[in-house]
């Protein structure tokens, strides 16, 4: 008997032991890839310094359809992508469908779909959005900084001034209007340098 419960507690010590150093191993990921995502959100360069306050209210009904990317500021998550569109939806539930598509190595390459949902940010005239592209998480912003007032064009920013979009519901855009998205970005403090221009 004193033979088995010596091999009962020394089991016993060793599970404990095993559930410590997986305790200590997860906790040792979560940190590391804290660390990551600092160093990466660190190391991202701000197209802008000091985002402006959306400036007009946002119909909702007028906003929603299908939209081009005319220009971005490149991101990993669009890294390498053209024909860009994005297609907004309002919902029953009152928050709006989001589906972002764009293909990867030109015209012919790998189509990638991107699915999710936004809802307002209260008191925003509607002009701010959160968005969530991973289940019940709203963790993106999304500010309509501008837009025009036959809603034919946007742009959209985010309060840290590192993700910038031109959104326009032509695939290609008199050069008069991308001649004057481009002076309004930059009015907004944006740097144009930064911009990538999206091939439809």
């Amino acid at each position: 008997m004193s033979a088995e419960r010596d091999d009962s507690e020394a089991a016993v010590i060793r599970l404990g032991r095993s559930r410590a150093w997986a305790v200590a191993a997860g906790v040792t990921a979560i940190a590391m890839g804290a660390a990551v995502a600092c160093v990466i959100a660190v190391r991202r360069k701000k197209g802008n310094a000091r985002v402006p306050e959306p400036l007009k209210s946002v119909d909702l009904d007028r906003y929603t359809g299908h939209w081009f990317e005319f220009a971005r500021y490149d991101n990993h998550f669009e890294r390498g992508r053209d024909f860009v569109t994005a297609d907004y939806a309002k919902r029953e539930d009152g928050s709006i469908s989001v589906i972002n598509t764009g293909r990867e190595g030109g015209e012919g390459g790998v189509r990638r779909i991107a699915r999710g949902k936004a809802r307002v940010v209260p008191g925003s005239n509607n002009a701010k959005l959160k968005v969530s592209f991973f289940g019940p998480f709203y963790v993106g912003d999304y500010w309509v900084l501008d837009h025009a007032d036959d809603y034919g064009w946007s742009i959209v920013g985010e309060p840290g001034g590192t993700y910038l979009w031109i959104l326009t519901r032509e695939a290609q855009p008199a050069v008069e209007l991308q001649r004057a998205l481009l002076q309004r970005v930059h009015a907004l403090g944006y740097d144009l340098s930064m911009l990538r221009r999206t091939r439809h």
